[in-house]
């Protein structure tokens, strides 16, 4: 990278008139690759005054949040795995408050507001939660960034409406911003922005240009000196450099190890005798070898050299080791641990012994039901641990799918996996996210539209459907519909038109899960896989048969005693 992320921070604190400081702030600066894949996180927090256990709030908030935010997933987004530290501490804290003498009094419990500021490569993103402010510095003025989350009675008489740990539940203001260098941030408590103006507060950063701590100090006496009775907090946040990766200097850092000749059996490569040629494309090699040191069987993948100037290509190529070493799951490929020094380009994984699904259908072109369930429910299990850290595998096929000796099934190959946390970092390679096989990818994909997990259950069902019929529920003409008019043209072939043996519901499943629309599709994929075992009760609903068919000597009677009650009526009139 041309420049990695700096930036220059100014902050004080002082208790003002009051008997002791409810405030707590900080900033965490990780090291490279935090500071790349997590950021820079600044936050404050501010006490109630009418606590007096609300300085524990403060402090706990701020310091679990440096602490948790960090040992989150890399692959989780910015957004995921702050409001989930945050939701974790609103907890604590409202149970504290509840086994507390405070817990029919919230307002003295462990309550505090609290702000941050995570920048994340070109992106500031904004958490908020009570009346601290985060602002920006334009030319002349400042832009407020936050809104103050509290309720007034009257003119004299307010109450915070949000804060952390004051309700179980945490509504969290979440806004993100581009940034460029030279942008500056202002965190400040209410007892600083309530005393001093927006002009004092630029003209006393424009006189500490050089000492942003000098500037904050300026501001909190200024604000001491109009009259502020309460705990005085501010924060000074300017973004002096940011990540401007080029694709030459991202190409040379991808390249630093040379790409390996193709393997020949019997060659010793890197600590790893090679078996045999397991696959090769144009896009890479695959080799069943052996590792030295233990014996063990592995499976080494090796790009095209082809390829060595594709940095879009050589980017999914190391991301797919990458990804593999953050999902741990039995229905993931694993990949094996390094531990000699490498010599070149490749990836290590567990060997597993067995067939592709492709293979598998082959010899079994007409499984029963229930296999297909089992095989299914399994592959799902593999896109549900995707799915937690936020990743889209996108290539979900049935080349892409292994069935081992045992009958366990194993996702495998990431070269098209979509990671929410990857994707904030500012990079000049073009991401595109039409990666996947074309029969099996989300019609939404054609249309330009970022994938959901939504999309990777349609590939999952599409794999259904084709496992129970041996065809594609739309054939390739998903492909060619690049338009919502077209999709909405395309007309599902029922899975009974092919095989009347498959249960009826089960079609009604496979109609749902394949609708060109996501969001007509199963809001979830556990929905999904439920369904594939127990049928809906909407669908038994609509697909009950009338009385008469099902039990016609009570439709009869029922019908009797209806004219019956209308000729008894007919008298009496």
């Amino acid at each position: 990278m041309t420049n990695q992320l700096k930036v220059s921070v100014g902050q004080h604190t002082d208790k003002g008139r009051k008997e002791s400081n409810q405030d707590f702030h900080g900033i965490y600066t990780p090291k490279e690759p935090q500071l790349s894949s997590k950021g820079i996180a600044i936050a404050l927090a501010d006490g109630i005054s009418s606590s007096a256990v609300s300085h524990i709030a403060s402090e706990s908030a701020v310091t679990g949040f440096f602490a948790d935010y960090y040992c989150t997933s890399d692959a989780w987004s910015v957004k995921t795995s702050a409001q989930r530290v945050l939701m974790a501490t609103n907890s604590w804290l409202y149970a504290q408050s509840q086994q507390s003498p405070y817990r029919f009094d919230p307002d003295r419990g462990y309550v505090c507001t609290f702000s941050a500021l995570v920048i994340k490569s070109t992106t500031a993103h904004l958490f908020h939660a009570g009346d601290s402010r985060i602002y920006r510095v334009l030319s002349d003025a400042l832009e407020q960034l936050t809104n103050d989350h509290r309720m007034w009675v009257s003119e004299d008489t307010s109450y915070l409406s949000r804060a952390l740990g004051i309700h179980p539940q945490l509504d969290l203001d979440y806004r993100a911003e581009p940034i460029e260098v030279g942008d500056t941030f202002i965190l400040a408590t209410d007892g600083v922005y309530e005393h001093i103006s927006a002009a004092s507060m630029l003209r006393a950063i424009a006189r500490n240009a050089e000492d942003l701590d000098a500037a904050a100090r300026a501001i909190v006496a200024q604000a001491l000196d109009q009259g502020s009775d309460d705990n005085l907090t501010v924060q000074i946040l300017r973004i002096d450099a940011l990540p401007s990766p080029q694709a030459n200097e991202l190409y040379q850092q991808l390249t630093e190890l040379p790409f390996p000749p193709i393997l020949e059996a019997r060659a010793v490569f890197d600590g790893y005798t090679i078996v045999r040629e397991v696959h090769a494309s144009s896009r890479s090699h695959v080799y069943l070898a052996t590792d030295n040191e233990n014996q063990t069987p592995v499976i080494i993948k090796t790009p095209s050299i082809d390829l060595q100037r594709d940095v879009q290509y050589l980017e999914r190529f190391l991301a797919e080791e990458w990804v593999a070493r953050r999902i741990n799951d039995a229905h993931v490929v694993k990949p094996c641990l390094q531990t000699r020094k490498r010599n070149f380009l490749y990836s290590v994984s567990e060997f597993i012994e067995g067939q592709t699904l492709t293979q598998w259908m082959v010899d079994n072109p007409r499984p029963d039901l229930e296999t297909v369930r089992g095989i299914i429910e399994q592959i799902a299990k593999g896109l549900r641990a995707f799915h937690r850290l936020e990743m889209l595998h996108q290539d979900l096929r049935p080349e892409n799918i292994m069935i081992d000796a045992t009958g366990t099934v194993k996702i495998i190959d990431f070269g098209s996996t979509r990671v929410a946390g990857v994707m904030e970092i500012a990079s000049a390679i073009e991401r595109s996210d039409l990666l996947g096989t074309v029969q099996y990818t989300a019609p939404e994909y054609f249309l330009g539209e970022s994938g959901s997990t939504r999309s990777d259950m349609f590939s999952l069902a599409v794999i259904t459907y084709q496992m129970l019929t041996g065809a594609l529920p739309y054939g390739t003409r998903v492909a060619s519909c690049r338009t919502r008019a077209a999709q909405n043209k395309l007309s599902y072939r029922s899975i009974r038109d092919r095989d009347r043996a498959v249960p009826a519901w089960i079609d009604d499943v496979l109609r749902k899960a394949l609708h060109p629309d996501p969001y007509k599709r199963y809001e979830d994929l556990s929905e999904f896989v439920f369904e594939l075992r127990q049928p809906n009760q909407a669908f038994l609903n609509k697909a009950r048969p009338p009385l008469l068919e099902r039990n016609p000597v009570m439709f009869w009677k029922g019908v009797s005693v209806a004219l019956a009650f209308a000729v008894v009526v007919l008298l009496l009139r």
